[in-house]
């Protein structure tokens, strides 16, 4: 449960809604106390700002730490240190890795692990199948341990009807080790859930009178690299603006986005033909920063940007549908070069994620026939 533990990061102008649960950091053998940042579109920050596949990645090699050894030296920043003696930790990866996944719906308003237990309940009571009961169960079971508690909302009775009703008479609870469930228990259970049905039905309704607020799109990373060559499945490098995708503007044809960006930010006429015709894009940028620049390029440059990168995907219709498959995902694009373009991890502007969003947006309302 997220409770009082708020907070949000600034993303592209957009205010993020995130939360923070403790967790251990072990870097060069020692292990720090420290929170572990989760927000509404995917990302987690643990010492750097990470998506999910990647903080999956942080939980296998154990630097987000779910094992804490016998001996190991500890830290909790400035304010102690210690040694474990005998430390007895009550989660995994897949677990901490379940309950953030969680969170990150939570976030959004959409229905959790435990919601979707609770919606696949409502259909065993609709319609009381043996396949209706086991889907239930795996739904019960998709829940991570250490919230099968309070599923129902129920202080006084936990999630003990729950447990029986997807076990099911003669069935064994999943947490339960002794006799099996009695026609009794199971009676009493769907008594319970078809009050409970009733009373939800009653309630009145908490949507808002606009509707219900948008979810935070989840988050996807363009990352750095230095591609050479058109690729038959590029795949999401094809979003690099130095992927080599030739865009024509007028007369010249350049051999990519950066070569494009770099040759116009260049003030001499013969510096600025040797930059569009560099090896790669990132030969281009060398070229263009060892020049002088053009009189008000910093202020137009995110204009020349978003016009060169509409070039790139009107010309090249599949590189199109590569951006297009990134769905309504909040791009970060992974510049080491440059604050400005790139993401860095959260403290840089993200222009080029940000075009390429609203690139995107009029792709789509192009295919849509809205001008």
């Amino acid at each position: 449960m997220i409770g009082n533990r708020l907070t949000h990061r600034t993303a592209d102008g957009v205010r993020v809604p995130g939360t923070w649960r403790h967790a251990f950091i072990c870097n060069g053998g020692s292990y720090f106390l420290t929170d572990l940042f989760i927000y509404a579109d995917g990302l987690v920050d643990c010492w750097e700002l990470v998506t999910l596949d990647e903080f999956e990645e942080k939980l296998r090699s154990g630097w987000v730490a779910t094992a804490l050894p016998d001996g190991g030296r500890a830290s909790a920043h400035d304010l102690a240190s210690w040694t474990f003696g005998e430390p007895h930790t009550w989660s995994t990866p897949e677990l901490l890795l379940a309950e953030v996944r969680d969170t990150i719906d939570e976030l959004n308003g959409r229905p959790d692990s435990t919601g979707r237990c609770l919606a696949a309940v409502d259909v065993f009571m609709g319609d009381r199948t043996e396949d209706n009961r086991a889907a239930a169960l795996a739904a019960y079971l998709a829940i991570p341990e250490t919230v099968r508690l309070y599923a129902l909302g129920d202080m006084d009775r936990k999630d003990h009807p729950l447990r029986v009703l997807v076990a099911g008479p003669g069935g064994r609870t999943p947490d339960r080790h002794g006799d099996p469930v009695t026609q009794e228990e199971y009676d009493e259970a769907i008594a319970y859930f078809e009050q409970r049905a009733r009373w939800l039905a009653e309630a009145p309704s908490r949507v808002p009178a606009d509707g219900a607020a948008d979810s935070t799109a989840p988050a996807i990373k363009i990352y750095h690299s230095y591609p050479q060559r058109a690729l038959d499945h590029p795949g999401k490098q094809a979003l690099r603006n130095d992927y080599p995708a030739p865009i024509t503007l007028g007369d010249l044809t350049y051999p990519s986005v950066a070569h494009a960006y770099w040759a116009l930010s260049v003030a001499e006429p013969q510096a600025r033909a040797a930059v569009a015709t560099a090896g790669t894009g990132a030969k281009a940028r060398t070229l263009a920063a060892a020049a002088p620049r053009r009189e008000g390029w910093d202020r137009a440059r995110t204009a020349v940007m978003a016009r060169l990168l509409r070039a790139k995907y009107e010309q090249h219709p599949d590189l199109a549908e590569v951006l297009l498959s990134t769905g309504d995902a909040t791009v970060l694009y992974d510049d080491a070069d440059s604050g400005w373009w790139g993401d860095k991890g959260g403290r840089g502007r993200n222009w080029t994620g940000r075009l390429l969003e609203l690139v995107r947006s009029e792709l789509l309302a192009g295919r849509a026939g809205i001008d």
